[in-house]
């Protein structure tokens, strides 16, 4: 009799140890998910949300350079330098916004990025300096105005991509907090299971001699 219950007892602390075993092993699995996850973090903070903010800040920078040139055109001794300045301040906006679309944008992003990417290659391209400004007839101020409003659109738009971004690391931030979290808590998880095994390695070893010098006697 007393031997069947060492049996069950000692049946029932291989089921808890194949349990704390299994569990333990699970929590191996969870942390490289969670390290993997983290990593992914890290790497799509940097890659769609600093990298980007930057190319947000060089835009802006090319944007305002247009709108000096546009704006002061009266102060110009030589225009013929100005179209050509205006054109590769254009192509190095929408080289930055190829750069902007390889990343990993957000529907609205997207929605935005669009509507820049449209301004610059229809609405700001400037064919002749004459229909800004001349000798004879002064400043267009109608078509000074229209360009200027579109360089305000476009900036509306940059400044709502950069929210976006401030938006999307808050969340990743979140996110990373939240996997280091969940890994503090099965950390201490495995502590406790490793106490429990030691235990039942004490109990097992306790029990062996209990039995040990029940047959002696």
């Amino acid at each position: 009799m007393t031997r069947n219950k060492t049996q069950n007892r000692k049946i029932k602390i291989a089921l808890v140890l194949t349990i704390l075993i299994a569990m333990i092993f699970g929590k191996n699995l969870l942390e490289r998910k969670n390290f993997n996850e983290l990593g992914d973090s890290f790497i799509s903070f940097y890659e769609d949300r600093l990298m980007v903010e930057s190319y947000i800040f060089s835009i802006s920078e090319k944007l305002f350079r247009i709108k000096l040139l546009v704006n002061h055109c009266e102060f110009e001794s030589d225009y013929s330098h100005v179209i050509d300045e205006i054109i590769d301040y254009e192509e190095g906006i929408l080289t930055l916004v190829h750069e902007f679309e390889n990343t990993k944008l957000t529907v609205t992003e997207e929605g935005f990025l669009t509507d820049f990417k449209k301004i610059i290659q229809e609405n700001l391209r400037i064919a002749d300096y004459a229909s800004l400004y001349s000798d004879s007839t002064g400043i267009n101020e109608k078509r000074v105005k229209e360009y200027n409003s579109y360089i305000e659109r476009a900036i509306l738009d940059l400044e709502k991509l950069s929210q976006i971004q401030l938006d999307e690391g808050k969340i990743l931030a979140m996110n990373s907090d939240k996997v280091v979290n969940r890994s503090k808590i099965w950390a201490q998880f495995e502590v406790a299971a490793l106490v429990i095994l030691l235990v039942i390695i004490y109990l097992l070893i306790y029990t062996s001699r209990s039995i040990r010098n029940g047959i002696v006697d």
